[in-house]
């Protein structure tokens, strides 16, 4: 891929969620819009590079350094700091990570991922997404959910206290409403159980991405069996 990397013109869309809520679904209903191409899971790869960029642009001696207008000598603890944009780091950093991790095959209009992990450092869940929508153009967050009890008794959550999942998940929404409270322009929250039982209540996400929704489509996709899962709310 050329290292002119251009973003997709028409953004990015990334699926936030925990694991066994159905997001793999979600995902392909999302890549059936032609144009998208939203890939699945990367271990949560951004969260350093979001670290990375705070780390320098939140410093305050790295700040002093740029206000002052002054070159810093080789006996200056931040010695060349001044040189440092943030801005910049960030746009390079996203654009790194668009390109070597995401990779939008040509012809792509619309680009992102589904992560099940960003709830697990509950610190740094609203800077990581700040990270992504302020240096990925045209963001946009889908928040999926499913009934907790459901989820308690799917996959690796089964061999776990009920209580115990259900309460670390609770979590995970109430990080999920708070921040769709604080940015309502650019998040959509949809629930698993709802839309499943339910295909034309998916309308109110295809007006949030400014797509027509195809019925058909729909019903192809909830009638096709996930290659990871056979039973349903897989990832």
């Amino acid at each position: 891929m050329p290292s002119d990397f251009a973003h997709p013109p028409g953004g990015y869309v990334f699926v936030i969620t925990y694991g066994r809520s159905g997001s793999t679904l979600l995902q392909n209903i999302l890549n059936a819009i032609p144009g998208y191409q939203v890939r699945g899971e990367n271990n949560n790869a951004i969260l350093p590079l979001a670290q990375s960029w705070q780390a320098v642009n939140g410093s305050e001696p790295m700040r002093g350094a740029r206000r002052a207008g002054r070159e810093t000598s080789p006996e200056d603890p931040f010695y060349g700091a001044e040189k440092v944009d943030p801005t910049e780091y960030g746009q390079a950093l996203a654009a790194t990570f668009a390109r070597m991790v995401l990779r939008p095959d040509p012809g792509t209009r619309v680009s992102g991922f589904k992560e099940i992990r960003f709830h697990l450092h509950p610190r740094l869940f609203g800077p990581t997404l700040d990270f992504i929508r302020q240096f990925f153009p045209r963001t946009r967050f889908v928040f999926n959910t499913r009934d907790l009890a459901a989820v308690s008794r799917s996959g690796w959550w089964a061999n776990m206290d009920p209580k115990a999942v259900q309460a670390e998940l609770s979590a995970a929404e109430t990080l999920f409403s708070n921040y769709v409270a604080r940015h309502p322009r650019i998040c959509h929250q949809v629930q698993y159980d709802t839309y499943v039982q339910a295909p034309e209540t998916l309308q109110t996400l295809f007006d949030f991405l400014g797509e027509e929704m195809n019925a058909n489509m729909i019903e192809r996709v909830l009638n096709t069996p996930l290659d990871h899962a056979r039973t349903p709310g897989g990832r």
